[in-house]
Protein backbone atom coordinates (compact mmCIF):
# COMPACT_ATOMS: atom_id res chain seq x y z
CA UNK A 1 0.00 0.00 0.00
CA UNK A 2 2.80 2.47 0.82
CA UNK A 3 4.35 1.97 -2.65
CA UNK A 4 1.03 2.80 -4.26
CA UNK A 5 0.59 5.89 -2.11
CA UNK A 6 4.17 7.02 -2.86
CA UNK A 7 3.31 6.82 -6.57
CA UNK A 8 0.12 8.75 -5.86
CA UNK A 9 2.13 11.47 -4.06
CA UNK A 10 4.40 11.79 -7.08
CA UNK A 11 1.34 12.11 -9.31
CA UNK A 12 0.01 14.80 -6.94
CA UNK A 13 3.27 16.78 -7.24
CA UNK A 14 2.95 16.72 -11.02
CA UNK A 15 -0.73 17.72 -10.87
CA UNK A 16 0.06 20.66 -8.61
CA UNK A 17 2.33 22.00 -11.34
CA UNK A 18 -0.62 22.13 -13.72
CA UNK A 19 -3.55 24.21 -12.40
CA UNK A 20 -5.83 22.96 -15.19
CA UNK A 21 -5.33 19.33 -14.25
CA UNK A 22 -5.63 20.17 -10.56
CA UNK A 23 -8.92 21.91 -11.36
CA UNK A 24 -10.17 18.78 -13.10
CA UNK A 25 -9.24 16.70 -10.04
CA UNK A 26 -11.14 19.13 -7.83
CA UNK A 27 -14.18 18.94 -10.12
CA UNK A 28 -14.05 15.12 -10.04
CA UNK A 29 -13.85 15.03 -6.25
CA UNK A 30 -16.71 17.51 -5.85
CA UNK A 31 -18.82 15.53 -8.30
CA UNK A 32 -18.17 12.34 -6.34
CA UNK A 33 -18.90 13.91 -2.95
CA UNK A 34 -22.11 15.59 -4.08
CA UNK A 35 -23.53 12.71 -6.12
CA UNK A 36 -25.06 10.99 -3.09
CA UNK A 37 -23.52 7.73 -4.29
CA UNK A 38 -20.55 7.66 -1.96
CA UNK A 39 -19.76 4.40 -0.23
CA UNK A 40 -20.76 4.29 3.44
CA UNK A 41 -17.09 4.07 4.44
CA UNK A 42 -16.46 7.46 2.83
CA UNK A 43 -19.74 9.32 3.29
CA UNK A 44 -18.90 10.33 6.87
CA UNK A 45 -15.75 11.99 5.55
CA UNK A 46 -17.49 14.11 2.90
CA UNK A 47 -17.13 17.40 4.80
CA UNK A 48 -13.43 16.77 5.46
CA UNK A 49 -12.89 15.83 1.81
CA UNK A 50 -14.54 19.08 0.73
CA UNK A 51 -12.30 20.98 3.19
CA UNK A 52 -9.25 19.36 1.57
CA UNK A 53 -10.60 20.42 -1.83
CA UNK A 54 -11.08 24.02 -0.70
CA UNK A 55 -7.58 24.15 0.82
CA UNK A 56 -5.94 22.83 -2.36
CA UNK A 57 -8.07 25.16 -4.48
CA UNK A 58 -7.12 28.22 -2.40
CA UNK A 59 -3.47 27.20 -2.54
CA UNK A 60 -3.54 26.83 -6.33
CA UNK A 61 -5.23 30.22 -6.65
CA UNK A 62 -2.54 31.67 -4.35
CA UNK A 63 -5.24 32.83 -1.94
CA UNK A 64 -3.91 30.74 0.94
CA UNK A 65 -0.21 29.99 1.00
CA UNK A 66 0.32 29.66 4.76
CA UNK A 67 0.59 25.89 4.53
CA UNK A 68 3.60 23.60 4.10
CA UNK A 69 4.19 22.21 0.61
CA UNK A 70 4.16 18.67 2.03
CA UNK A 71 0.64 19.26 3.40
CA UNK A 72 -0.62 20.34 -0.03
CA UNK A 73 1.05 17.32 -1.63
CA UNK A 74 -0.53 14.94 0.92
CA UNK A 75 -3.96 16.57 0.57
CA UNK A 76 -3.77 16.36 -3.22
CA UNK A 77 -2.51 12.78 -3.10
CA UNK A 78 -5.44 11.80 -0.87
CA UNK A 79 -7.83 13.37 -3.38
CA UNK A 80 -6.12 11.59 -6.29
CA UNK A 81 -6.32 8.29 -4.41
CA UNK A 82 -10.00 8.96 -3.65
CA UNK A 83 -10.99 9.48 -7.29
CA UNK A 84 -8.77 6.75 -8.69
CA UNK A 85 -10.72 3.56 -9.38
CA UNK A 86 -7.47 1.60 -9.38
CA UNK A 87 -5.74 1.63 -6.01
CA UNK A 88 -4.73 -0.94 -3.40
CA UNK A 89 -8.23 -2.41 -3.31
CA UNK A 90 -10.29 -1.76 -6.41
CA UNK A 91 -13.30 0.51 -5.83
CA UNK A 92 -15.31 -1.79 -8.07
CA UNK A 93 -15.45 -4.37 -5.28
CA UNK A 94 -18.60 -3.76 -3.25
CA UNK A 95 -18.15 -2.67 0.38
CA UNK A 96 -14.41 -3.35 0.76
CA UNK A 97 -13.39 -1.42 -2.35
CA UNK A 98 -13.61 1.93 -0.57
CA UNK A 99 -12.07 0.75 2.70
CA UNK A 100 -8.55 1.62 1.58
CA UNK A 101 -9.77 5.03 0.35
CA UNK A 102 -11.18 5.70 3.81
CA UNK A 103 -7.96 4.49 5.45
CA UNK A 104 -5.81 6.75 3.27
CA UNK A 105 -8.10 9.73 3.85
CA UNK A 106 -8.09 9.18 7.61
CA UNK A 107 -4.30 8.80 7.70
CA UNK A 108 -3.78 11.98 5.69
CA UNK A 109 -6.33 13.89 7.79
CA UNK A 110 -4.54 12.77 10.96
CA UNK A 111 -1.18 13.81 9.50
CA UNK A 112 -2.24 17.27 8.31
CA UNK A 113 -5.02 17.92 10.82
CA UNK A 114 -3.41 21.03 12.35
CA UNK A 115 -2.79 22.58 8.93
CA UNK A 116 -6.34 21.81 7.83
CA UNK A 117 -7.72 23.29 11.06
CA UNK A 118 -5.68 26.48 10.47
CA UNK A 119 -6.99 26.66 6.91
CA UNK A 120 -10.60 26.32 8.07
CA UNK A 121 -10.01 29.04 10.69
CA UNK A 122 -8.50 31.29 8.00
CA UNK A 123 -11.39 30.53 5.67
CA UNK A 124 -13.94 31.34 8.38
CA UNK A 125 -12.21 34.59 9.37
CA UNK A 126 -11.89 35.58 5.70
CA UNK A 127 -15.59 35.04 5.08
CA UNK A 128 -16.40 37.05 8.23
CA UNK A 129 -14.60 40.01 6.64
CA UNK A 130 -17.25 40.11 3.92
CA UNK A 131 -20.33 40.01 6.13
CA UNK A 132 -22.14 43.30 5.99
CA UNK A 133 -23.46 44.39 9.36
CA UNK A 134 -26.85 46.12 9.15
CA UNK A 135 -26.84 49.40 10.78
Amino acid sequence: MSRIFEQTKERARVLLGNPGKTGKLIDDVLRMTSSGKMAPQISGLADKIRSLVRMVKCYIRKEYLDVPWQTIVLATAALVYFVSPVDAISDFLPVIGFTDDAAVLLAVLASIGKDLYRFIAWETSSSDDFIEVPG
